[in-house]
C-alpha cells in the first residue's frame, strides 16, 4: 500500500526550510507533489498550467534554430522540461541557488518531469540566479557574460513578492538592463508571476524591452472550486 503522505525531502537553507512532499489526494484520486518553504507553499503539482506556459509562450516568439535557454529556478521542473520539448532548443542551462532542488531531479523523485536530468541538453548550475545578473557573470561558469537567446524566470512570488530582500534590485529598470546584456538581440525574457498584471511593473519592462506583452494564464483550481490565474511577463530585447 502506498502512503497517502511522503517526506520525500527536506534541508534547512539560508532563506528558510525547504522540503518536498507527496500526498494522495483521495477527493481527485492523484499523487500531487509540493515544495514548501518553511510553513509555506511555493508550488504543487496541481497547478502546473503557468510554469508551462511560461516556457511555450517565451520560446514562442523566438525565430530561428539552435536556441540556448537559460531556466531561472528549478523547482518541480515543468518550465525546464517543456523547453526541452521545442526541438529547437540546443542547450538549456538551468540556475537553481539549491543544491537538494537539483538532486530532486537527479534523483528522478518527481515522475512527471523524468529524463530531464539525463537529457544532454540540459546542464545544472547551482548558482544565485539575482547574483549572477547583478555581477554581469552570467549564468554560464564557463564563459562568463555568455548571451543566450530567452531567459525563463520563476523564482519569486511576483515582481512585488520576492522570497529574500536582495531580490528585489532584479526587477528595477536598472536590473533588467543587466539581465538585457546577457541576451541576444532579439532574445526574450519570460517571467511568471503569481500576482495580476502589475503596471508599474510593465512600466519598468517598457524602459528596457522595445516590447513587452502581460499574458493572464487562466486554470481550473480544484482545491478551491474555481478558476485561479496567473501572469506570464514575455519582453523582446
Amino acid at each position: 500500500m502506498v502512503a497517502r503522505f511522503e517526506e520525500l525531502a527536506w534541508r534547512e537553507t539560508p532563506i528558510g526550510e525547504i522540503s518536498l512532499r507527496r500526498r494522495r489526494d483521495p477527493a481527485l484520486d492523484v499523487d500531487v507533489y509540493e515544495v514548501k518553504l518553511d510553513d509555506e507553499f511555493l508550488m504543487s503539482s496541481l497547478f502546473p498550467v503557468a510554469e508551462i506556459e511560461l516556457a511555450r509562450l517565451g520560446l514562442a516568439t523566438l525565430a530561428g534554430d539552435a536556441l540556448d535557454v537559460v531556466v531561472g529556478g528549478l523547482g518541480l521542473g515543468y518550465t525546464a522540461r517543456t523547453a526541452l520539448e521545442d526541438p529547437r532548443v540546443r542547450s538549456l542551462v538551468v540556475v537553481e541557488a539549491i543544491e537538494d532542488v537539483i538532486d530532486w531531479h537527479r534523483r528522478d523523485l518527481l515522475p512527471f518531469t523524468a529524463g530531464l536530468a539525463t537529457d544532454s541538453r540540459t546542464r545544472f548550475v547551482r548558482a544565485d540566479f539575482f547574483a549572477a545578473v547583478a555581477d554581469g557573470s552570467g549564468f554560464d561558469p564557463e564563459a562568463p557574460g555568455r548571451r543566450f537567446h530567452a531567459v525563463l524566470l520563476d523564482v519569486d512570488h511576483s515582481p512585488r513578492q520576492v522570497l529574500h530582500p536582495s531580490h528585489a534590485a532584479f526587477y528595477t529598470a536598472e536590473g533588467l538592463r543587466r539581465l538585457a546584456a546577457l541576451l541576444h538581440h532579439d532574445g526574450v525574457f519570460a517571467l511568471w508571476s503569481n500576482d495580476p498584471p502589475d503596471p508599474a511593473f510593465q512600466r519598468v519592462l517598457t524602459e528596457v524591452f522595445p516590447t513587452s506583452v502581460a499574458h493572464v494564464v487562466r486554470f481550473p483550481n480544484p482545491l478551491q472550486g474555481r478558476e485561479s490565474a496567473n501572469t506570464v511577463y514575455v519582453a523582446r530585447h
